[in-house]
């Protein structure tokens, strides 16, 4: 019966979904689970304590002055194959082909609850082109921003993790796909595009309540090209897996939040990042996840002096772009 609905779907917008159907989100409520038992047990790597928190992310971070100016982003005039990408900050990036404009993780905030960002968005969101579509990997609300989502014009379609899709259906979109793993979805209606869910290692609640939420990264394909955007990870072989069935040829990496080490079992640093570079296979490896919100330890400007310094050891200059926030760069 449901595939069936499907079908009427698929002639319907040209939508097609493969290996499993992909899920219109439910608004049925999720199931119960466990409360957890300290503010700990919110974290796989139970490293947080409050007091810790507030002194080392919240605290220090309202004393450091917020830097960084939006830039009037110069949009490149692409030719067909070509993708450019511009950075925003943090986790967010929009990335551009001639017929598709496509949104990832976005968040404009300048505050999450107590949290200040320290580093401003690279463009302003008033001067972002129409965006087709929204990828979210995960539901934690450095990467599922509310509010930012809320004032986008209207994208047409939300794609994100199995139990997400109840938080987005107040949020503009036109329609809402829910993916699990290795699921993929595509659109067909003149610029025929394809995105698959891949695993991470990482965890997806974003309450006490809601620990059945999916989280993970995506692989857009388009024109030829393919850009994997890891959401949030720590490093595990599923890098290897994730190259040998997609071939991404662009791997937009997190690089920050790991220190101390108990971080690393959710984030990675830069000697792991370019670990799943190499495990994926790619030819570009651009950097994210850091500089914006104090999450972690290491100092806000300590992950990308440290990539360029293996990039220096390992003659990997070439092939890893540190991107400037709100500037296209063309691939």
């Amino acid at each position: 019966m449901k595939a069936d609905i499907f079908k009427l779907v698929e002639r319907r917008d040209g939508a097609r979904v493969k290996p499993s159907m992909a899920k219109e989100a439910s608004r049925r409520p999720p199931p119960r689970r466990k409360i957890p038992r300290s503010f700990k047990d919110l974290t796989p790597a139970k490293h947080f304590n409050p007091r810790t928190f507030f002194q080392e992310l919240i605290l220090k971070g309202w004393f450091t002055p917020r830097h960084g100016q939006p830039r009037r982003p110069v949009f490149p005039k692409l030719k067909h194959g070509e993708v450019a990408i511009t950075w925003i900050g943090h986790a967010s990036f929009l990335i551009q082909f001639t017929d598709l404009n496509v949104l990832i993780d976005p968040n404009f905030a300048n505050w999450l609850f107590l949290m200040k960002r320290i580093k401003r968005a690279g463009l302003k969101m008033r001067d972002l082109p129409p965006v087709d579509v929204v990828l979210l990997t995960h539901a934690h609300f450095d990467h599922f921003h509310k509010p930012t989502l809320r004032r986008l014009p209207h994208p047409k379609i939300g794609v994100m993790p199995r139990g997400v899709g109840d938080l987005a259906h107040d949020l503009g979109f036109s329609r809402v796909i829910e993916l699990e793993h290795w699921e993929s979805f595509s659109q067909g209606d003149g610029s025929h595009w394809k995105v698959t869910f891949t695993p991470s290692k990482h965890w997806g609640a974003r309450t006490l309540h809601d620990q059945h939420r999916g989280y993970g990264g995506f692989v857009l394909e388009h024109q030829g090209r393919k850009i994997y955007h890891a959401g949030d990870s720590a490093y595990f072989h599923g890098f290897e897996e994730i190259g040998r069935k997609l071939g991404p040829e662009i791997a937009l990496l997190p690089i920050g939040a790991y220190h101390p080490e108990t971080f690393r079992k959710v984030h990675m640093g830069p000697d792991q990042a370019v670990q799943a570079f190499q495990d994926l296979g790619a030819k570009f490896l651009v950097p994210m996840h850091y500089g914006t919100f104090k999450l972690s330890f290491e100092e806000l400007d300590e992950p990308p002096r440290w990539l360029r310094e293996i990039a220096l050891e390992e003659n990997l200059t070439e092939q890893i772009k540190i991107l400037d926030e709100g500037v296209p760069k063309v691939f």
